[in-house]
C-alpha cells in the first residue's frame, strides 16, 4: 500500500530551556523538518507516512507516539538498538538562542537504501526529502538518492526542499548534493535565503529561471513574510505575503511544504496549492514552536473567510 505523501529524513526529540539564560527547566519538543512537513500534510487531510530510524529508546517511543496522535502513518519507521535517537538543545541567553545537537551516528544517520519500504514507495504518491536529509550522513544521502531514483522509475512524483544548513557542512558539499538531487525532483521548494547562497543569484525572478533551467517541472519560492513566487511552464507568479501577528517563524517553511503538497494530492494546480500553503505558514508563525501552531484545515477555511483568498499576479 502506498500513501498521499512519504516523507524521509531525521526526527529529533527537542529541550527548549524555559524561564531565562540560567534556568534549570526545559521544555520538551519535536524537530525535524521533513517530520514537521509529515503533520502538517496530516493535518490537512492527506494520508502522509515517515520515513526514518529511531533508536530503541524513550525518546524514540516519544517520536512514534507524536506520529500516531498526528496520523502519520509509521509503518516505515524502523527501530535500532545499536544506535540513539537524535535530540538537540536550545538554550537561551543575550545573543539569542542556541542550538546544541546530539545526532552523529543517530539511528537516522545510519539509513541504508536496504533500509527503504519496499512496493510502497513506488505506491506513494510524492516522496518529500530535504537539503538536511542529505546533509546528516553520506549513508542517509544515499538512501534519500536511491529513494529519489526509484520513484522517478516508478513515474511518481518528487518534492525537495533545499533547507540549506551549513553547519552541517560546507557550501560546496551542499551546493553539489543539493542539487543533484533537484534535477531529479518535479517539485522544488527552496527559501529566498537558501536559494540565494546556492545559486549565487540575489533577483528572485533570476533565481526562478535559473532552476527552471535545471529542469524542474515546478518551483516555488518561499519568500517569508513577504510571500511566494511560483514558476511552471505555464509562466511565473507572485503571491503577497498574510499580515499577521507573528511571534514565531520555527518550522514554517515545512508547514508550507506539507500544506502545498496535500493541496496537490487533493487535485488542486500549483497556484491553487500556493495559496492554501501561503495561509498556513502565516498561521504557523502566530504560535510558538514547530509543530503546535500548525493549523488543521478548519482553521486555514476560517482565516480565508475572514480575509479572502489573494489571487495570485503573473509578472
Amino acid at each position: 500500500m502506498g500513501f498521499d505523501i512519504l516523507c524521509l529524513g531525521e526526527a529529533m526529540v527537542e529541550f527548549n530551556q524555559t524561564g531565562g539564560p540560567d534556568s534549570d527547566q526545559y521544555l520538551r519538543g519535536f524537530g525535524g523538518d521533513t517530520s514537521n512537513c509529515a503533520i502538517a500534510a496530516a493535518r490537512q487531510g492527506a494520508q502522509a507516512a515517515y520515513c526514518t530510524l529511531l533508536g530503541k529508546d524513550p525518546f524514540g517511543d516519544l517520536l512514534l507516539d507524536l506520529w500516531r496522535r498526528e496520523g502519520v502513518d509509521t509503518s516505515t519507521v524502523g527501530r535500532r538498538e545499536d544506535a540513539a535517537t537524535a535530540i538537540y538543545f536550545v538554550t537561551h541567553g543575550d545573543r539569542g538562542h542556541t542550538f546544541t545537537y546530539y545526532r552523529k551516528d543517530s539511528a537516522a544517520s545510519r539509513m541504508a537504501p536496504a533500509d527503504l519500504p519496499g512496493q510502497a514507495l513506488e505506491a506513494t504518491h510524492i516522496l518529500h526529502v530535504s537539503g538536511i536529509t542529505l546533509a546528516v550522513s553520506a549513508s542517509l544521502r544515499d538512501t534519500a538518492m536511491t529513494a529519489i531514483t526509484r520513484m522517478r522509475k516508478a513515474g511518481r512524483l518528487v518534492s525537495f526542499d533545499t533547507n540549506l544548513r551549513l553547519k552541517l557542512w560546507s557550501l560546496d558539499a551542499a551546493r553539489q548534493a543539493i542539487h543533484a538531487a533537484l534535477r531529479l525532483s518535479d517539485i522544488a521548494l527552496p527559501s529566498l535565503e537558501d536559494a540565494t547562497a546556492l545559486s549565487g543569484l540575489n533577483e528572485p525572478a533570476a533565481i526562478l529561471d535559473y532552476y527552471r533551467a535545471m529542469g524542474i517541472p515546478l518551483v516555488v519560492l518561499k519568500c517569508g513574510a513577504e510571500g511566494v513566487l511560483i514558476a511552471n511552464g505555464d509562466g511565473r507568479w507572485r503571491l503577497p505575503g498574510h499580515r499577521v501577528p507573528t511571534v514565531d517563524a520555527t518550522g514554517a517553511g515545512d508547514c508550507f511544504d506539507g500544506a502545498f503538497l496535500a493541496e496537490m494530492v487533493r487535485g488542486a494546480n500549483p497556484l491553487e496549492a500556493a495559496c492554501y500553503a501561503n495561509a498556513a505558514a502565516a498561521l504557523t508563525t502566530i504560535g510558538y514552536g514547530a509543530v503546535a501552531p500548525i493549523p488543521r484545515r478548519a482553521a486555514v477555511e476560517a482565516f480565508f473567510r475572514s480575509v479572502g483568498r489573494t489571487e495570485p499576479e503573473a509578472f
